[in-house]
């Protein structure tokens, strides 16, 4: 009887079963490598859009806290040069910013998307400072408790946006910076919104109103000014 023969590609694959698996892996690992660098770019896209309302904001937040009264705006700024000094000479308060990281976790642990994206836009201790002082302020009707209030805010809202923008950017595969870029534009506006609003539930001199109004008028301003660079309109 004459002796059959197999192509030499299909011995081969005999004789190395996992190679398709092994080429499967391959294209599917280069189909991963594509998506994600599209990832990216989308996200370095997003937060370059960002930016003009990382800037507004921030000028609507400055014009608003003018308004306050001196001694207010001292305490608030005092507490945020404090974190900052603290941070740099003294001692990183990493321990203090995960344990608030925890305690978000904990609470929103009832939905799963909310555990990996409250710890970073919420800052934790801002609102418990906040809910600490509005019962506080039912029984004392001094002056010192919402001025400790105000300086444990600046303090709060530094810690939590220093160590966000860290965590943010000692991340890995970070190449175009599109995750920090994106991420820390967004935490900003975020933070800083949430904080115009209970100020704004605090002092009559705040408003979240034109503060709301003054980010969005700004950010548009830019982008019309923007486009009518690029295209000359």
């Amino acid at each position: 009887m004459e002796k059959k023969e197999f192509p030499k590609k299909q011995a081969d694959q005999k004789k190395n079963p996992d190679s398709k698996s092994k080429t499967e892996s391959k294209i599917s690992g280069k189909l991963k490598w594509i998506s994600d660098r599209a990832a990216d770019i989308i996200k370095l896209i997003l937060g370059i859009c960002l930016l003009p309302f990382v800037y507004s904001s921030a000028k609507s937040f400055l014009i608003q806290i003018s308004n306050v009264n001196n001694s207010l705006q001292n305490c608030f700024w005092t507490g945020v040069l404090t974190l900052i000094l603290i941070h740099l000479f003294i001692w990183e308060p990493a321990a203090i910013y995960n344990g608030g990281h925890k305690l978000l976790e904990i609470v929103f642990n009832f939905f799963q998307p909310l555990v990996k994206v409250a710890p970073y836009l919420l800052p934790i201790y801002t609102i418990v400072a906040f809910i600490v002082y509005g019962l506080l302020s039912l029984f004392i009707k001094e002056n010192w408790l919402i001025q400790y209030a105000m300086f444990i805010f600046g303090l709060s809202i530094a810690l939590h946006l220093i160590f966000a923008s860290r965590t943010l950017r000692s991340k890995k595969g970070d190449i175009l910076m599109s995750n920090y870029i994106f991420g820390f534009s967004f935490i900003f506006i975020i933070n800083l919104g949430l904080l115009s609003f209970l100020l704004s539930l605090m002092l009559n001199d705040y408003s979240f109103i034109k503060y709301s109004n003054y980010t969005y008028s700004l950010a548009v301003e830019i982008f019309r000014a923007f486009f009518s660079q690029l295209f000359l309109v």
